[in-house]
């Protein structure tokens, strides 16, 4: 069989091949530590859990569940947003929970791309990004994010630009890779760069609470528009990674257009993990506070492990990383390739994130101190 025209230019994601090569590795009795992946290694909240079993045994869980999530899991998400970001929300027109942003990003690009159309994707940013315009066959186009703007698209630059193939544009703040914060003029500048140019501006949401004391939404307090949405994730702010828990959130009318291409693709979430997102979703402050004591403690020790490498990073990032400058004169490879056959350190390179991502290296705060420890006593060696 020929594999589709739409598989040439789609590679492996990057991390599924390298954790291959980890796996491999520590099969030749290797004890390769983990610093590369974003995968939240502490539990879930207990009550989280307990509702999870509890809706195991309850009258049809077993069954096909709403497309638009069960009305408990909406009412959870509005008041999730009521009481965090100051945004009211309808939850019968304006949210849709997801199986994890994910498969967001792959909705809202078939409801509103066409073969040819543009998009705007930012260089470095989120891998799954570029994948899913490559599957979709839309143009890419790369706008630049450095360290001299801390990480923010110039919205002047681009606005000087022909835009008028551009259909979508992706934003991702809190920022990954680089943990940089976008400040509230900004999301009031991009949606009005979104509503000048007639493009629809997505902003994927998942690190808000993660070392992140304020965090902020970019729909605005009164009428949602119609160029500006948002995706949210449980993933990463509540552990719960592999639930596959999302949502996404914009005008009756956008979310109505998502909403017919994910009734095509699925037949709704399983009803146990609906019902522990809905007893996540009720939260309170403590427990983001209580989670980033622990991710604070992993940062210091991570920063150690930067100091050790010659390398440099803001303090002051967001999110589950530390994004790392590597020492001049190498590459983001030659730090990664180096840790991983040399001391046993996986950590991702920057290259993966786009262009302006070479020249960092990227570590994760999903380790135990006792690993970040271990590993940093090895390199120490």
């Amino acid at each position: 069989m020929i594999t589709a025209k739409r598989l040439d230019n789609v590679q492996e994601y990057y991390f599924s091949k390298k954790l291959r090569e980890v796996a491999e590795l520590r099969s030749k009795g290797k004890d390769i530590i983990n610093l590369g992946i974003g995968s939240p290694d502490l539990a879930p909240p207990p009550q989280v859990i307990e509702a999870l079993n509890k809706a195991v045994g309850s009258s049809g869980a077993h069954q096909y569940q709403p497309y638009k999530g069960i009305k408990e899991l909406r009412d959870a998400i509005a008041g999730f947003y009521d009481e965090f970001y100051d945004r009211s929300l309808n939850p019968e027109t304006e949210i849709l929970p997801l199986m994890g942003s994910k498969e967001g990003i792959m909705h809202i690009s078939m409801a509103f791309l066409n073969p040819g159309d543009e998009v705007l994707l930012p260089d470095p940013g989120y891998p799954t990004y570029s994948s899913v315009s490559k599957l979709l066959d839309v143009t890419e186009r790369n706008y630049e994010l450095n360290a001299e703007n801390d990480w923010l698209p110039d919205l002047e630059k681009l606005s000087k630009q022909d835009l008028s193939k551009v259909k979508l544009m992706w934003v991702n703040y809190p920022h990954m890779p680089t943990g940089s914060v976008a400040p509230k003029s900004f999301f009031d500048e991009i949606t009005a760069f979104a509503e000048k140019h007639e493009i629809l501006v997505v902003n994927d949401n998942p690190y808000s609470f993660i070392q992140n004391e304020n965090p902020k939404s970019i729909l605005r307090n009164d009428k949602l528009s119609d160029y500006v949405m948002e995706l949210n994730s449980l993933s990463k702010s509540f552990n719960m990674a592999g639930w596959r828990v999302g949502m996404l959130v914009g005008s009756e009318k956008n979310i109505n257009s998502v909403l017919r291409v994910k009734s095509n693709m699925d037949s709704g979430m399983f009803y146990p993990v609906q019902a522990g997102a809905v007893e996540a979703l009720k939260l309170s402050q403590d427990w983001f506070d209580e989670q980033n004591k622990t991710y604070s403690n992993r940062k210091e020790m991570i920063l150690q492990v930067v100091n050790e490498l010659g390398c440099e990073a803001a303090k002051d990032q967001a999110g589950l990383f530390v994004w790392a400058k590597v020492p001049q004169g190498k590459t983001s490879e030659d730090i990664v390739d180096d840790l991983l056959y040399n001391h046993d350190v996986f950590i991702a390179p920057g290259f993966i994130f786009g262009a302006n991502g070479e020249g960092y290296v990227r570590f994760s705060l999903c380790a135990p101190e006792e690993l970040i420890e271990k590993a940093l006593n090895r390199i120490r060696r």
